[in-house]
């Protein structure tokens, strides 16, 4: 329990977090523009609550990924040269329809960083994870620490490239205690308030997944306090997610 994994997608929820704390602040707006953070950023009425919620009109991913490692090559100075052009890039108004963005959160984790005159890591910490008690989730955790898949021979795998631009989409790693504990006291205790847009809702269930090539998480809680979380390493995304369901249906049916 005290090594780290990746934690893939879960990260949005940490960003989502950080949002809408940032508001409750008055730090930023739900509502503010994106130009008004990112001055690059072309008028596009793009705004922060829209990438949260995935509805910028944002592709998933950022042009010109590739396979072997997507996002190595997605650092601030390509983030950049990509927020002059937003408006070519976006497929759609915003606003009008959800579709999920790696991106879009990537965007919004740089929106934030320059409101609080901060790094990604400093202000998750200030507005996270420092308030929940949490000190085993970052970006870079000491490599002796790290959980990693294995390949052929059982040889461990290298990592993607995650701590780049992309970071606030889907580079945090966590202790399975450590993303636990978020989960329970996000969803559960709700120790920061109403849980953040960044969230998933069926019902009364709440939720993120997260996949990166070699780990796949979810995450959630329903209203009347259970709650579950399944990291596996080398695992389907969608049979994890799969999982997790069953445990939370498996879970009320014994109450």
């Amino acid at each position: 329990m005290d090594r780290f994994v990746e934690i893939g997608s879960l990260t949005k929820v940490v960003t989502g977090t950080a949002l809408a704390r940032m508001a409750t602040s008055g730090v930023v707006g739900l509502d503010d523009p994106l130009e008004r953070w990112l001055p690059s950023t072309p008028r596009t009425g793009i705004t922060l609550l829209h990438l949260a919620q995935h509805t910028s009109g944002l592709p998933r991913l950022p042009p010109r990924v590739s396979r072997r490692d997507p996002y190595a090559a997605f650092d601030r100075r390509a983030m950049h040269q990509l927020l002059s052009r937003l408006d070519a890039i976006a497929a759609r108004p915003p606003g009008r329809q959800e579709e999920y963005s790696n991106l879009g959160y990537a965007v919004l984790g740089e929106a934030l960083a320059t409101a609080a005159g901060a790094t990604y890591e400093d202000l998750v910490t200030e507005y996270v994870l420092r308030p929940l008690d949490l000190a085993e989730v970052t970006a870079n955790p000491d490599p002796s620490r790290r959980l990693p898949a294995t390949g052929r021979f059982g040889r461990p795998r290298r990592p993607w490239t995650m701590h780049g631009a992309i970071l606030p989409a889907g580079g945090l790693w966590a202790t399975p205690r450590a993303a636990a504990d978020l989960v329970v006291r996000l969803l559960v205790e709700r120790r920061l308030g109403d849980p953040a847009p960044s969230w998933q809702t069926a019902g009364t269930l709440r939720w993120h997944n997260g996949a990166t090539r070699d780990a796949s998480v979810f995450a959630g809680a329903t209203d009347d306090g259970r709650w579950v979380l399944i990291h596996r390493l080398n695992g389907a995304p969608e049979e994890t997610d799969q999982a997790g369901v069953a445990l939370l249906k498996r879970r009320r049916t014994a109450s």
